[in-house]
């Protein structure tokens, strides 16, 4: 059976794009990403994201 997709941090989510926490903050105060707020973090899908950086959404930043 397949396990749930994990949601993954800030910290987690920048280490997987190769970029700095920084990058992802100013991308989410942009609303660019696809990141939802759970109480006072932010969480992220790697499916999501992945498809986001895929389609084209890093370029326009």
């Amino acid at each position: 059976m397949n396990e749930p997709e994990r949601w993954l941090s800030v910290e987690e989510i920048a280490k997987h794009l190769g970029v700095s926490k920084e990058t992802i903050y100013r991308w989410i105060e942009k609303k660019k990403i696809p990141a939802h707020k759970l109480g006072r973090q932010w969480k992220f899908k790697v499916s999501e994201v992945d498809k986001w950086v895929t389609s084209g959404g890093a370029e326009e930043n």
